[in-house]
């Protein structure tokens, strides 16, 4: 009688692994080779050039302008940019989904003066008017556009003439200018200092903490690198990419008014012509720091030595004093397309390595 052999059992497949997550929102691969060198070099360039860039011209700077390395004029010059810190914060996370804000401007400017003007009734009233003003046009933004499909271009265009009509008309076309009420609780927060730091700069700071892990450290951090990637891929994921979108937009309204009613603090009154160019500014500010403008990839961090890098060029024209402050959007200009055709070559670099 023949015995039958019996067949080996199949073998289970091993368990699959879903890939982490990892600089910049990007998978981050189970197994494999090492990164080339070349390759790391072009991650650790698109990371940390911009600051690599600020140390230099900060050591060229205090050897060229001895003033400039003054305790007091680092602290002139990080209070002038903790507004726009705080404004470029937002911007970094609506540019990581793939969308721009154009409105932070008009935003900025009409958060000031709505505080000015609330400041007679105390310091609450003071911040919350500018916060729900510029939140709620932050929350139209981000519904347009997630909702109805809107081209963020377009929507954020429309909503800077809107809050510049707003800002014209509260104002009587710039004829009438709210005051901050001197002494006031409100005004300390704008001109109070801690060791000579402003309360601005510590604000800004704490913000850049609270943002820098809520992008690296949370769920919803991770999804905005998803929605940046691909929209398509992240909706397949299931991830709630218009729900997204809406809170980056609000958050982003909500941050420019509060640097805008910040900034009112500081000026004790609601002055109608800043903001002007603003949103290139923060745009400038958070693509020199490494952040993508097509979306996916990003950091907190390179956004502020980003606002850090504008500041010091405008403080070493004013060094220079032959100099008047229109070199400043020249030179930024100049580090910007540096930046965008640097960012291409490193992307293309690491396609091929």
């Amino acid at each position: 009688m023949n015995e039958t052999t019996p067949a080996p059992a199949a073998q289970a497949p091993a368990p699959r692994k879903t890939p982490t997550a990892g600089h910049g929102g990007a998978p981050r691969p189970l197994a494999g080779p090492e990164p080339a060198p070349r390759q790391r070099i072009a991650e650790l360039v698109q990371r940390q050039g911009v600051l690599a860039v600020l140390l230099t011209v900060v050591v060229i700077a205090s050897f060229v302008y001895p003033t400039f390395a003054s305790l007091d004029n680092a602290r002139g010059v990080t209070v002038q940019a903790s507004f726009l810190a705080v404004v470029a914060l937002g911007m970094t996370l609506v540019i990581i989904t793939g969308g721009i804000d154009l409105s932070v401007g008009s935003v900025f400017a009409l958060g000031g003066v709505l505080a000015a003007w609330a400041s007679q009734w105390g310091l609450l009233p003071a911040l919350l008017v500018p916060l729900v003003a510029c939140g709620a046009i932050g929350l139209l933004n981000g519904f347009l556009i997630a909702r109805a499909g809107m081209a963020p271009f377009i929507v954020t265009l429309a909503t800077l003439l809107a809050a510049r009509g707003i800002l014209l008309a509260l104002t009587d076309e710039g004829a009438t200018t709210y005051l901050v009420p001197k002494g006031s609780a409100f005004a300390e927060l704008g001109q109070g200092s801690v060791q000579g730091f402003g309360y601005p700069i510590l604000i800004a700071l704490v913000l850049f903490g609270a943002g820098g892990l809520l992008l690296q450290r949370t769920t919803f951090g991770q999804t905005l690198f998803a929605v940046g990637g691909s929209g398509d891929a992240a909706t397949l994921m299931g991830l709630p990419v218009a729900r997204t979108k809406i809170l980056v937009y609000t958050l982003s309204g909500l941050l420019a008014g509060l640097a805008g009613a910040l900034n009112a603090a500081r000026l004790s009154s609601g002055v109608t012509i800043v903001g002007v160019g603003m949103e290139l500014d923060a745009i400038s500010a958070v693509v020199i720091g490494g952040t993508l403008l097509v979306g996916g990839a990003g950091s907190i961090s390179g956004t502020l030595w980003g606002v850090l890098l504008l500041a010091v060029i405008q403080n070493l024209i004013n060094q220079i004093g032959s100099l008047n402050s229109s070199y400043q959007s020249v030179v930024s200009g100049g580090f910007l397309i540096v930046v965008v055709v640097a960012q291409r070559y490193l992307a293309r670099s690491r396609r091929t390595t």
